[in-house]
């Protein structure tokens, strides 16, 4: 017979977690709908911060790639 507790706790994870969502949601739409002039402010934004996050990424990956072959690791896939 299956256990009952993490039926029970995922089932009100799931509630908070979505009613968390749904809110959140509606108060960011709300929000929008007020501040229309700034959206575009707030995509330029948004848009340097992702740049600068997949410059890092690839700046980190790099540096790693460069770190391991210098330590002889093989990387190979197969």
């Amino acid at each position: 017979m299956m256990d009952w507790v993490p039926v029970v706790f995922i089932a009100f994870k799931v509630l908070v977690f979505g009613t968390g969502m749904f809110f959140a949601i509606k108060w960011h739409y709300e929000r929008g709908k007020k501040e229309k002039e700034k959206q575009s402010a707030v995509l330029r934004a948004g848009g340097k911060v992702a740049a600068i996050f997949v410059l890092a990424l690839l700046g980190l990956s790099l540096l790693t790639l460069g770190l391991s072959k210098m330590l002889g690791l093989d990387l190979a896939f197969s």
